[in-house]
């Protein structure tokens, strides 16, 4: 396979650069140019794009657990994102078909997304067919590009579009503030389709079950169903270890938690942690810290308590069952006061 490397340095600061692969697996240098040039182009608002030549140069791969039968999940830092970790701190997943591959979510940077290619061909030669998001959350989509450039249809929630458009300039930032040069390279995602309700994927000899859901976690959480093997893909509507945040509806989370565990999965890989956790009852912390943060709120409101006091109190007797409390306690507060006050 013939992919395209170019080196990219920032306009507005030249010392900050990268080495990047558009990963076209084309046959011939000609081709791979030829389809590397639209993102080529798409850098060159941001980048001086240097140093482009083609030829075997795949980014070095990600590391893939296989969890399951053709099955892969890669496990991300239970961490904020920063430039030592390159914002490697969410879950990615591929699944292999008798014909084709399916990537679901794709991690918090372009180069972390062309390390998902990487990994994905050296586990087997079927293409990407499919990327499927499962929110628009940062650390799950930054990534995407690289997969589209090697093929893929990006699939998200039909509520995804216009919930990552007035984020996309706020967390391109904080990306480049955070990581650095290891997100250089980096563009928000563009779907090529959306799931409405439901939807099913075919692989090849392997079925995959899309299902979009209301208000929750966010507000386009998306899940797949990996049929052969029972294993449900939940993006951040399931988590372990990592604190569940909070940026869509509190009450909304718990109703749909009830609805995942009728989906006849028997196992589920979350979104931060695990990567694998048994199905049902792999929810019971996440569920626990839930009722919990709601019990605390509705406590504080009724004793006429702040937004600032009930911050600060809702849900400490939790403080020592997750990683990264401090970090999102507060706003899981504040999003729960803010729903709950106007019942």
């Amino acid at each position: 396979m013939i992919d395209v490397l170019a080196l990219l340095c920032l306009l507005d600061a030249p010392g900050v650069c990268a080495a990047r692969v558009v990963p076209v697996g084309a046959a011939t240098c000609a081709e791979a140019e030829a389809a590397a040039a639209v993102r080529l182009d798409a850098w060159r608002r941001d980048y001086d794009v240097t140093e482009v030549r083609c030829g075997a140069l795949g980014a070095p791969p990600l590391r893939f657990e296989e969890v399951a039968p053709g099955l892969f999940v890669h496990r991300g830092q239970v961490a904020l994102a920063d430039g030592a970790n390159g914002g490697d701190i969410g879950n990615v997943a591929f699944i292999v078909g008798e014909e084709a591959v399916a990537v679901i979510d794709s991690g918090g940077s372009r180069a972390l997304g062309e390390a998902v290619v990487a990994a994905v061909r050296a586990a087997t030669d079927r293409p990407i067919r499919y990327a499927i998001l499962t929110h628009y959350h940062p650390d799950h989509v930054f990534g995407a590009t690289a997969l589209s450039d090697a093929g893929a249809q990006v699939l998200a929630h039909e509520r995804f579009p216009p919930a990552l458009g007035v984020r996309a300039d706020s967390y391109l930032e904080q990306g480049r503030r955070q990581i650095g040069a290891a997100f250089v390279g980096s563009e928000a995602p563009r779907p090529d389709r959306t799931v409405a309700t439901t939807g099913t994927l075919d692989l090849g000899g392997r079925a995959l079950e899309l299902r979009a859901w209301p208000l929750a976690h966010s507000e386009a959480d998306l899940t797949v169903l990996d049929k052969a093997t029972g294993t449900l893909i939940a993006g951040d509507l399931l988590v372990d270890g990592h604190l569940p945040t909070l940026d869509g509806s509190l009450l909304g989370w718990m109703e749909v938690l009830d609805a995942m565990e009728d989906s006849g999965a028997r196992q589920a890989v979350p979104g931060h942690g695990g990567p694998l956790l048994p199905w049902p009852e792999g929810d019971a912390a996440e569920r626990r810290y839930l009722a919990t943060l709601e019990r605390d709120v509705r406590a504080l409101l009724a004793e006429g308590a702040t937004i600032t006091e009930s911050v600060a109190a809702a849900a400490q007797s939790e403080s020592g069952a997750w990683l990264l409390f401090d970090e999102h306690n507060p706003r899981n507060a504040t999003e729960a006061y803010t729903e709950l006050e106007w019942e």
